[in-house]
C-alpha cells in the first residue's frame, strides 16, 4: 500500500480555492461561466493559453504562424504530447474535437464567439456537417484555421470550448464523461473526486507535457455561494484563495486582511437584463405604414435604468473599488472608447425626474404600479445588490419588485430559457480584451442573448465592424453598436468589476490580470 502523505505534507502540497457556485458542467465545450472555466483551465490546456500575467503563451502548440491576409493560421504542435490516461494526442484529435464542439447537439454556449472561424455558424446551425468546419490536420503535427475575416485567434483558443476533449470517453460514457475516473484530460491537473456541493479534487497529471514545473500536487476547489462564508473559512486557515470578497468596508477589509487582500482592475461589465420578448419590456409591433411605433415598453425600461443610483451602489453597496457603469464594455481595452447613455452626465435628481415621467407614460402610477420579478443566483453580493436596486425602484418610481434567488445551475436555464424571466441579474467577464467579447451576444438569437434583444440596425453595425478594414474603423463600428444597444436599454448597466480576493500569504505567484485568470500551475505554497 502506498505510503499517505503526513499532514505537515499535505498542508504544504494542497491549495485550498474558493471558487463561488456549484460548476453547472465540466464539459468543456459546453462551460459558459467562471466557476467551471476556472476548474477546466487546470484540467485542460488548449494550443494557446496564459500564464500568471495573462499573457499568450505556447499551449499545446510550440508555436504559430499566420498568413498575410490574416486569415489561415498554422499551429505547430510539441512532440509527445499525452492525455492523462498515456495515450498520445495528435492534430487529428484535436481537430475531431473542434467538429464535436460545434456541432448542433452540444449546444456549445460558446460558439458564436468563433463566428469568424470558417462555416462556424453553419455548422452550429446543421446546415452544413461538422466535417466542414473551418479547421483540418495537414499533418499529425499540425493544426490550420481557416477565418472569414481577420480575427486574433490565439487568444481565442484559451476559451474552454477550444480545448480538446477525448472522444472515445464521450462515446463510452455520453454526458457522465465528465466525472472522476471517466474524466481524460491534457492539462497539469486531473479530476480525481467530485463531491457536488461541497469540492472537486484535482491531483497532478504526471504526463502533462510541463509537469516537472508544476509546484501543487493538489488543488480543492470549494463551492462557495455565500460569500460571507468563505471570507470567514479563509480567516479561519480553511482556504488559501477566495473567489470573491464579500461586501464590507475597505477601510476596515484592510485593517484585518492587510496585503492579503488584492484588488485589481477586472475586465467585467455587470448589468440587469430584462426580457424584452414578454411583457412588460415587450416591444409592440409597428402597424403597417405607421410613422411612429407604440414606445411605452421602452420607456418603461429606460425609466428603470435612469431610476438606478450607480454612485450610491458602489460606494454603499459593493464599495471594494468598482465604478459607476453607463455601458455594457468596461474602460480598458486597447483602442476602444466606450459608448455611455445619453443621459449619463445628467445630475441624479434629474435622471429620476425623466424617471418618474417616462414611468407615468408607459401607463403606471401609484394606483397602478409595475410589479416585476428580480431574479438573481444565490449569493450574498448578488442579494444585497438586488435588495438596494429593488428599493431604488420602489421609492423613486413605486415599482413593487419580488426578489427571487436560485441556485446557479437553475438561475442559468431559467435566464437562457428566457420563458419566466422578467428582470434578471446579468453582466460580462470577458474572455478575451475585445469590445466584441462584450456586444456579440446580443447579436443573435443564440443561448447567451438572455434578454432576447433583436434589432437589425445593431446586428448591421456588428457586421460592418467584422468587415472593417482597420482597426480604428472596426472599434468606431462597434461603439456605434454599443450605442445602439444603450439607447435601446435591452440591458441596465449598473457597474464594471474590480478583481477581488483574499490570497494566504503562503501564496506564490498570484499575479492581478485583467481578465482575472489564475491557474494553479503558475502557483505554489511555502511552508
Amino acid at each position: 500500500m502506498p505510503a499517505q502523505p503526513s499532514p505537515a505534507q499535505s498542508a504544504q502540497t494542497q491549495l485550498e480555492r474558493g471558487n463561488g457556485p456549484e460548476p453547472s458542467t465540466l464539459d468543456a465545450h459546453r462551460c459558459q461561466e467562471v466557476a467551471c472555466g476556472n476548474v477546466l483551465r487546470d484540467l485542460y490546456e488548449g494550443l494557446v493559453t496564459e500564464d500568471a500575467q495573462g499573457r499568450l503563451v505556447p499551449g499545446m502548440a510550440q508555436r504559430w504562424t499566420v498568413s498575410a491576409d490574416g486569415r489561415t493560421w498554422r499551429f505547430v504542435l510539441r512532440p509527445g504530447l499525452r492525455w492523462s490516461n498515456g495515450e498520445a494526442l495528435d492534430a487529428g484529435q484535436i481537430v475531431a474535437s473542434f467538429r464535436r464542439a460545434f456541432a448542433p447537439a452540444t449546444a456549445a454556449p460558446f460558439g458564436e464567439l468563433f463566428d469568424a472561424l470558417d462555416q462556424a455558424q453553419a455548422v452550429q446551425a446543421g446546415r452544413v456537417a461538422p466535417e466542414r468546419l473551418g479547421v483540418s490536420a495537414p499533418d499529425p503535427r499540425t493544426v490550420e484555421f481557416r477565418l472569414n475575416r481577420s480575427a486574433s485567434l490565439p487568444a481565442l483558443l484559451t476559451l474552454p470550448i477550444a480545448f480538446p476533449v477525448y472522444l472515445p470517453a464521450v462515446r463510452r460514457h455520453g454526458a457522465q464523461h465528465t466525472r472522476p475516473g471517466q474524466l481524460v484530460s491534457n492539462g497539469a491537473y486531473t479530476l480525481a473526486a467530485w463531491t457536488p456541493q461541497a469540492n472537486l479534487q484535482l491531483r497532478r497529471n504526471p504526463r502533462f507535457h510541463d509537469a516537472a514545473a508544476v509546484a501543487i500536487e493538489r488543488v480543492r476547489f470549494h463551492v462557495t455561494e455565500d460569500a460571507a462564508a468563505e471570507l470567514q473559512r479563509f480567516a479561519a486557515g480553511d482556504l488559501h484563495i477566495t473567489e470573491v470578497v464579500p461586501p464590507q468596508p475597505l477601510v476596515s477589509l484592510r485593517r484585518r486582511f492587510g496585503a492579503q487582500l488584492r484588488l485589481s482592475p477586472y475586465l467585467g461589465a455587470f448589468w440587469l437584463g430584462l426580457n424584452t420578448t414578454r411583457a412588460p419590456f415587450r416591444d409592440a409591433p409597428c402597424a403597417a405604414g405607421a410613422t411612429r411605433c407604440d414606445d411605452r415598453a421602452l420607456a418603461l425600461r429606460r425609466a428603470l435604468a435612469m431610476a438606478v443610483d450607480r454612485d450610491k451602489l458602489t460606494r454603499y453597496v459593493t464599495g471594494l473599488g468598482e465604478t459607476p457603469a453607463y455601458g455594457t464594455v468596461p474602460p480598458g481595452i486597447a483602442g476602444y472608447t466606450p459608448a455611455q447613455a445619453a443621459w449619463s452626465d445628467l445630475p441624479q435628481a434629474q435622471r429620476e425626474a425623466h424617471a418618474r415621467a417616462l414611468y407615468r407614460y408607459a401607463g403606471y402610477s401609484a394606483r397602478n404600479p409595475l410589479t416585476l420579478e428580480l431574479r438573481y443566483n444565490t449569493s450574498t453580493p448578488h442579494r444585497r445588490l438586488a435588495l438596494a436596486v429593488a428599493a431604488m425602484w420602489r421609492q423613486t418610481l413605486g415599482v413593487q419588485v419580488r426578489l427571487r434567488n436560485e441556485e446557479w445551475k437553475v438561475f442559468v436555464q431559467n435566464r437562457k430559457q428566457r420563458a419566466i424571466t422578467q428582470a434578471f441579474r446579468g453582466g460580462w467577464i470577458g474572455d478575451l480584451a475585445d469590445a466584441r467579447n462584450f456586444l456579440a451576444a446580443f447579436g443573435n438569437d443564440g443561448p447567451l442573448n438572455w434578454t432576447g434583444y433583436d434589432d437589425a440596425g445593431y446586428r448591421e453595425r456588428l457586421a460592418r465592424a467584422d468587415a472593417a478594414a482597420t482597426d480604428a474603423a472596426r472599434n468606431a463600428w462597434l461603439r456605434a453598436a454599443e450605442q445602439r444597444l444603450l439607447n435601446d436599454h435591452a440591458a441596465i448597466p449598473l457597474y464594471f468589476y474590480t478583481s477581488k480576493h483574499l490570497v494566504s500569504e503562503r501564496v506564490r505567484g498570484f499575479q492581478p490580470n485583467a481578465l482575472d485568470r489564475h491557474a494553479s500551475r503558475w502557483l505554489s505554497l511555502s511552508p
